[in-house]
């Protein structure tokens, strides 16, 4: 019974449509993830190009939070220790299969 309740706190976190600062392999990153997906992508980002209080803030905060690593196309949550299989990228963005769809530029996306 507690070994039930333990994973049921483990795995309340939600993520909404959106990203987020967190520690991916030991370096600052942000995360995305979408509503249904979970995490689908990361990118290491430097301090030093926030520059805001607030900034240093989010980074602050969500740093405590948000620990991966990222390995073989899953994220491992060291503070909740779940495993996150990385969706495709066609589930993310189904437009990008699609053989007749046209890419338009910035000039045809202003007229």
């Amino acid at each position: 019974m507690q070994r039930r309740e333990k994973t049921e706190k483990k795995n309340n976190l939600k993520y909404n449509d959106g990203w987020s600062f967190a520690v991916v392999n030991g370096r600052l990153a942000e995360i995305h993830f979408a509503n249904g997906f979970g995490i689908w992508a990361h990118s290491y980002v430097k301090r030093s190009s926030f520059s805001t209080k607030r900034e240093q803030k989010m980074i602050d905060a969500d740093i405590k939070k948000y620990i991966f690593s990222y390995r073989k196309g899953y994220y491992y949550d060291k503070i909740r220790n779940i495993k996150y299989k990385v969706p495709s990228i066609n589930k993310i963005f189904p437009d990008l299969k699609k053989k007749n769809h046209k890419f338009l530029s910035l000039q045809e996306i202003y007229e």
